[in-house]
């Protein structure tokens, strides 16, 4: 499931912040990992820097690799940057995308008009995000799997990102904490606009029961991996209670799918996937829906 794995690059610092993820997932996988530089447009005079450059990257990932079988190469791509990150991976059967969530840019909050987002918007490969830090080095971040958060909504949607953490713990110990959010009322369309209806209690105690049950059916999927799986129940408003989670476990991952019961066309516009994806400070497994591939 991990054997071939894109990594993008920028020649940034904190885009090179993904290595220690690469590198402990292809020890672990004995994957193939190609390192790429899209060298836009404009930038075609300075291609022959770039190819210096993404060599370079690719020689010190294969000296990190040295007594396992996977294996690192370079390739230079002309174009924009997305578009040639999402056919590439289309094309030559990625299994993976890992990248880090600032380049070029900077430590912001991410843009819509950034790479990253056109990415997730269209990607039908999974993807890994690594949430880069402005003081982190390339000895950072190689324990995102060490606390995996997988928020689940009960739909078949939701729980497709379960069969890459299953696989992702066969090889790699992590603690994985399995989370459903019962919502504690909904929205109404009204004469007076949009109102809130809060549950009653006598309702809520009935939905955190199946959620219960439902939890303790996926956690058993995790049998003779390397996972300890701990269940979670909350009340409340979906993204908050996983974003305040994530916090309160100190988790290094939140795995999600890209759509749940909102659909294909919803998350991108305000859906729990993307205020998870804009909000946390977690680095995010997105895996994307059949509609996407």
């Amino acid at each position: 499931m991990y054997g071939k794995i894109l990594v993008p690059l920028d020649g940034s610092d904190l885009a090179e912040q993904v290595f220690p993820s690469v590198v402990q997932l292809a020890w672990a996988f004995s994957s193939e990992l190609i390192l790429i530089q899209v060298c836009e447009p404009e930038e075609k005079e300075q291609k022959q820097a770039c190819q210096l450059y993404i060599n370079n990257e690719a020689e010190q990932l294969k000296a990190g690799l040295v007594s396992s079988s996977a294996s690192a190469k370079a390739m230079i791509l002309e174009g924009k940057a997305d578009e040639q990150i999402l056919k590439y991976a289309k094309k030559n059967n990625v299994k993976l995308i890992i990248m880090s969530s600032h380049g070029r840019s900077g430590i912001a909050p991410w843009s819509l008009g950034s790479t990253i987002t056109r990415v997730l918007q269209k990607t039908g490969t999974p993807l890994i995000v690594v949430r880069a830090r402005e003081m982190a080095g390339r000895q950072d971040g190689g324990k995102i799997f060490h606390r995996i958060l997988m928020p689940l909504d009960g739909s078949e949607r939701g729980a497709r990102v379960l069969p890459y953490v299953v696989e992702l713990t066969k090889k790699v110990e992590s603690e994985v904490i399995l989370l459903q959010v019962v919502e504690s009322g909904r929205h109404i369309h009204t004469i007076g606009g949009l109102n809130y209806i809060r549950f009653e209690d006598r309702d809520v105690e009935p939905m955190k029961a199946i959620a219960k049950e439902y939890l303790a059916g996926i956690g058993s999927e995790f049998a003779g991996t390397k996972a300890k799986v701990i269940s979670e129940v909350r009340t409340g408003e979906a993204a908050r209670e996983i974003i305040k989670l994530a916090a309160e476990s100190d988790s290094s991952l939140i795995a999600l799918s890209s759509h749940g019961h909102s659909g294909v066309e919803a998350w991108f516009q305000g859906s729990v996937t993307y205020k998870i994806i804009q909000a946390s400070k977690q680095s995010v497994m997105l895996a994307p829906s059949p509609e996407m591939r």
